[in-house]
């Protein structure tokens, strides 16, 4: 392996909320836990983000008259999906699916803790007005090619490969490893057309060892 590339995998928001019986389950979430073990131990660092929300944060739809879920609306001047209570912090719902194999995980980045702003990247909030230190992290670690995988695919994984890219990092999303919320129906394909034109590569998991000992 040339010495100068130094891998990581990106594990978004692996956490029980987000699974079958969550209360903002993904559909076919629990499935890539799977992957997620089956891949970590090809990476020279692992990293996980979890969604961390103070319970009143002002992206649930309990905090708003007359908001349904999903509804949207404007928070902090930015278009704002109305959720599910989720993900609070130091609740069950917040912590890690206990099936992922966490002694893998080399670091964890909690994001989403500001309840006047939601945080889908792993990277900043929606406004880009604060980071959650991950780049810097991946920095100090030498992590200059980035693997990701996740939930969910229109929302947390799409802004934060997004927003590697936009960091420098060489990106690849594992699709297999990801599920979707699809509020629309377009939302998920939508989500991979954007990853894709903004050239991040979208690779499946038995292509991973392929694609490190390529490189």
């Amino acid at each position: 392996m040339n010495e100068k590339v130094r891998r990581a995998l990106l594990l978004i928001d692996l956490q029980n909320d987000f699974v079958d019986g969550g209360s903002l389950a993904v559909p076919q979430g629990r499935e890539v836990i799977a992957i997620a073990n089956r891949l970590m131990p090809m990476f020279d660092l692992v990293v996980a983000t979890l969604d961390w929300h103070p319970a009143n944060h002002l992206s649930f739809a309990s905090q708003h008259a007359g908001l349904a879920v999903y509804d949207r609306f404007e928070l902090e001047g930015l278009t704002q999906t109305a959720w599910p209570d989720h993900c609070v912090q130091e609740t069950m719902g917040a912590q890690l699916v206990a099936e992922l194999d966490g002694t893998e995980i080399g670091f964890r980045i909690y994001k989403g803790t500001d309840r006047r702003i939601d945080s889908y990247s792993g990277f900043y909030d929606n406004g880009h007005r604060k980071a959650t230190g991950l780049a810097d992290l991946l920095r100090d670690q030498a992590v200059s090619e980035l693997y990701m995988m996740g939930l969910a695919t229109d929302y947390c994984v799409l802004y934060s490969a997004l927003d590697a890219v936009r960091e420098g990092f060489q990106t690849h999303v594992i699709m297999d490893g990801c599920r979707g919320v699809g509020i629309r129906p377009s939302d998920i394909p939508d989500a991979w057309k954007t990853m894709s034109d903004a050239g991040i590569r979208l690779v499946e998991s038995n292509e991973v060892p392929a694609w490190i000992r390529r490189q």
